[in-house]
């Protein structure tokens, strides 16, 4: 079923949700329904299936919480919804959005993943869980977690979730729901394993799906800097901080310990930097990403742990010190500037090995990466 069929509201007004519900929507800063929660929200609520695929920074969270949430029954104190997510950081995203939806309706809302105390976070009368898929599968199999109440399952970061290794889980968590369960699954990218998932477990699904030459923000502009030699990253970096006005940035490398070695370079020149791997226990991460949110440090360092699942209304400049080893990566790094419709700017390092794979990047997504100009042309 195409997503066409149905038409898109324009208004959360129009959407026949609860004034409390509202309330909360318009307290969050939520002003007028993105593209995918105008062509979304009502088909979930209606009770269908849906594969909702749109880039990052364009609202899939507000999407399926405002669904979901819409759908709780506030006299059942059980589990009813359960989101799936495949990291702790999108988890907790998810989890403070949910809770800002939340001011006024009161739900009962609880976050399982792991590193955290569940009792803190997840009670028998949790109406709406949040959480990533082994703590969850665990708390399914000990019975804590009542699955028997649960009327909709949604899978965030599909094609994540299963590149990652959690196919296995996802089917077993899908095992515990009820048959009538709805399932909506939203990601930016859609592989043939998610496909394939659908497949097998969901009921002639809503598709509402673009292109990936349309993934690409329109609010980024992206630039590249020619190296010949990976050596000069370093100092190509130093001189950009030097000639232009950035404020703050996540720069992106592909391992851990070239991350910590950046991160002691960059502290020898006077930057304030973390950094952030998966290596960090959850409360290391956590005081990370809470002083990269306050302004304390102005550079985050990071692997692909975090290319999804951080919004910091501060961050307009993201830096791709190495160009991502799977070019879908590409879209959820640089979406984490130029959120929801914010503009936002994209440098990429290349190297002369590098050429070949940036122009398999534009080509994937349909778009233009030019040449940085002259530092002096341009206004950050």
């Amino acid at each position: 079923m195409n997503s066409d069929d149905y038409s898109k509201i324009s208004s959360f007004d129009d959407m026949g949700l609860d004034i409390s519900l509202l309330r909360g929507i318009f307290g969050y800063g939520f002003e007028k329904p993105s593209a995918i929660q105008q062509q979304s929200i009502h088909v979930i609520r209606q009770g269908h299936d849906v594969i909702a695929q749109a880039q990052s920074g364009t609202g899939k969270t507000g999407a399926f919480l405002i669904s979901s949430m819409s759908m709780i029954d506030k006299k059942l104190q059980e589990p009813q919804i359960l989101i799936i997510a495949p990291t702790r950081e999108l988890a907790i995203q998810i989890y403070d959005c949910a809770n800002g939806f939340n001011t006024y309706t009161k739900f009962n809302i609880g976050l399982l993943i792991g590193g955290c105390n569940s009792d803190s976070y997840f009670k028998e009368d949790t109406q709406l869980v949040i959480g990533t898929p082994g703590k969850i599968v665990s708390m399914l199999s000990r019975h804590v977690l009542k699955s028997e109440g649960i009327k909709l399952l949604i899978l965030d970061e599909a094609d994540d979730l299963l590149n990652t290794g959690f196919k296995e889980q996802l089917v077993d968590i899908i095992q515990y729901i009820p048959q009538a369960s709805q399932i909506c699954i939203f990601s930016a990218t859609i592989g043939n394993d998610t496909l394939d998932l659908s497949t097998r477990f969901m009921r002639d699904p809503v598709k509402i799906l673009i292109k990936n030459e349309e993934l690409t923000l329109d609010g980024i502009v992206q630039y590249y800097i020619n190296l010949d030699d990976e050596r000069f990253k370093f100092d190509t970096l130093i001189d950009l901080y030097k000639y232009l006005n950035i404020h703050q940035t996540i720069i992106y490398v592909n391992k851990r310990k070239k991350a910590q070695i950046l991160q002691r370079r960059l502290q020898n020149n006077n930057f304030t930097v973390s950094v952030i791997h998966s290596d960090l226990t959850q409360s290391e991460r956590n005081d990370v990403i809470s002083k990269f949110r306050l302004g304390e440090v102005r550079i985050l360092l990071a692997t692909d742990i975090i290319a999804r699942g951080l919004d910091v209304q501060q961050v307009s400049t993201v830096i791709n010190y190495d160009l991502p080893i799977k070019k879908e990566n590409y879209i959820h790094r640089i979406g984490r500037s130029g959120r929801y419709g914010r503009k936002g700017i994209a440098i990429n390092f290349v190297t002369k090995d590098d050429f070949s794979y940036l122009k398999q990047i534009q080509n994937f997504y349909n778009t233009i990466i030019e040449s940085l100009p002259e530092p002096s042309t341009l206004n950050f």
